[in-house]
């Protein structure tokens, strides 16, 4: 108040009405607005209301904090049974899906679908569509161009099956032909000369290792001293 008075010219001719302004200004508007009850409540109901809102407030802080530890602990033990979040993930929808299928508005919609349909299948429009449909399949089937298709495709089975076994036969005649050729013949009688040459050659050396003269045939070392 002193820096407020300080800052009053005290020269200006409107010095009064200022003082005059000031006084009329209520000392605690916070004070005073909370004296003012809601419209249709006193004081004493607005009170016991606070006091109630307060106590519901501090309940619900609790139950969170409560609600909090059980979560720590239905984690904890499905940490130790081994359940992962995607099993948690799983078990929810299957409970939810039970839970749509037995619920009174899917049970009505399902009645409902089924009575749409029962309608629909006997309905004349859908009896003269399918007729017609079944009409359109037997002509189709009975035309002179399906029928063509349904022949060249077996025709075109029928020749594939027997190009493959003509290359089969081919191929097979080819090999003994080449058998039978006089190069063949040739490189196997080469094959055979090259076989014995060295089969011969082996039985020499081992004949030659296990024979009582083989020793014989070196002449004793002179093992007279110098």
């Amino acid at each position: 108040m002193e820096s407020a008075s300080q800052d009053i010219n005290l020269n200006s001719p409107n010095k009064g009405l200022l003082s005059d302004a000031m006084t009329d200004v209520p000392v605690d508007s916070a004070a005073s607005a909370r004296t003012l009850a809601p419209e249709g409540l006193t004081l004493a109901e607005e009170e016991e209301l606070r006091s109630e809102l307060a106590k519901v407030e501090e309940e619900i802080g609790t139950l969170r904090q409560v609600l909090a530890a059980k979560e720590r602990h239905c984690g904890e033990l499905k940490r130790r049974l081994g359940l992962t979040p995607l099993d948690g993930l799983k078990q929810n929808l299957s409970k939810s899906w039970h839970d749509v299928q037995v619920s009174n508005a899917y049970v009505k919609t399902s009645e409902k679908l089924g009575e749409w349909n029962d309608k629909v299948t006997q309905s004349d429009l859908y009896l003269s569509a399918s007729s017609t449909l079944e009409d359109w399949n037997e002509k189709i089937t009975q035309s002179e161009a399906y029928k063509k298709t349904q022949e060249t495709l077996s025709q075109a089975g029928q020749k594939t099956s027997a190009a493959l076994s003509n290359v089969g036969s081919v191929i097979s005649r080819k090999l003994g032909d080449m058998r039978n050729s006089a190069t063949f013949k040739s490189f196997e009688d080469r094959v055979g000369t090259i076989k014995s040459r060295v089969v011969g050659s082996r039985e020499n050396s081992t004949d030659g290792l296990h024979s009582p003269s083989g020793a014989g045939d070196k002449p004793p070392q002179d093992n007279a001293p110098f």
